[in-house]
Order: structure tokens, then C-alpha cells, then sequence
């Protein structure tokens, strides 16, 4: 919880207070730089989020709805950078955010799946 609420976190406020920058840099057009920073500030939610709930059993009852929403945004965001990956971009930034998403998917699946032991 702790590592995706920073790396969350300091992608959403890198989206929020340089959206101009990161367009430049992926060959966006100017005109895309509210929707990062729109973008920005639902990472910067989700961080807080999981930095919030980072002392919760995760995947318990109390909790599950978090395990839920980070799986499906992993998931379906780790899916979307393979086939922007495998069609378009090569780039390393890319290819290092695409294997971030992947594992974090990985993780949160396996505690979705799973039952936690509440007496670790």
C-alpha cells in the first residue's frame, strides 16, 4: 500500500503542477494538458487512499473495496500500456510504467483472491 500511494502519488503531482512538461514529453498536443491534470488529481486521490488505509488488512471485509479498486485500476491500466506497448511505443518510460502496472496488478490480484491471514 505504502509504494503504490507514493508512486501514485508523485505521478499525480507531477500530472497536476507540470501537465505542459509530461504533453511535451509523450507528443501530446497543448491542448491535452487539463486532462493530465484531471489525470493527476485521480492519481493524487488514489494515493491518498491507499496511504489512508495502508494500516488496514487489506482484502478483509472493511477493506475489500480498496483491494477492489486498485485491482481493476492495475489491471485495466497494465492492459492498456501491453497494447499501447505492443502496437505503438517502444520508449523506456513506457515500457518501465507498463511492468510497474503489471506487478502492482499482480499484487493486488493475489490479495483480492486470497484470504488474509489476520493473525500475521
Amino acid at each position: 500500500m505504502i509504494s503504490s500511494a507514493v508512486i501514485l502519488g508523485a505521478t499525480g503531482i507531477l500530472l497536476i503542477f507540470m501537465p505542459e512538461e509530461v504533453a511535451h514529453f509523450f507528443k501530446f498536443a497543448e491542448t491535452a494538458t487539463i486532462l493530465f491534470q484531471i489525470l493527476g488529481a485521480l492519481y493524487f486521490g488514489f494515493a491518498m487512499l491507499n496511504w489512508t488505509a495502508k494500516a488496514n488488512l487489506i482484502g478483509g471485509i472493511y477493506s475489500r473495496p480498496v483491494c477492489i479498486a486498485n485491482f481493476t485500476h492495475f489491471s485495466v491500466g497494465g492492459l492498456a500500456l501491453i497494447k499501447m506497448v505492443l502496437h505503438h511505443n517502444y520508449e523506456p518510460v513506457t515500457l518501465s510504467g507498463t511492468i510497474l502496472y503489471l506487478i502492482f496488478a499482480v499484487f493486488f490480484g493475489y490479495v483480492f483472491f486470497t484470504t488474509p491471514n489476520s493473525r500475521a
